[in-house]
């Protein structure tokens, strides 16, 4: 085989690894969407459980709902930008 045949498999294999991994990454986002509600409840139980006031359970379930919320968005504006970049990185 020559330089530039070597080059071309690598190229193919590169090729069938890429898309490998985003099938891998995109199992591995439907599972998080599987798995949230149960954490996100273990999270809201845990908070209750340590707290020992002035807030009340409500208020601190508020609180952590609005914070996972937020989390929720940065992950998802993460996401676009990485698509983003991904895309301008293409061009």
């Amino acid at each position: 085989m020559t330089l530039s045949d070597w080059r071309r498999q690598i190229d193919e294999i590169d090729r069938k690894l890429v898309e490998l991994l985003n099938q891998r990454s995109r199992c591995a986002l439907e599972i998080g969407k599987l798995n949230q509600p149960e954490r996100e409840r273990e999270v809201l139980e845990n908070a209750e459980r340590v707290n020992s006031g002035p807030l009340t359970n409500a208020a601190i379930r508020r609180l952590f709902e609005r914070i996972i919320d937020e989390a929720r968005s940065a992950e998802r504006e993460a996401m676009h930008l990485g698509n983003v970049v991904d895309k301008d990185e293409k061009s």
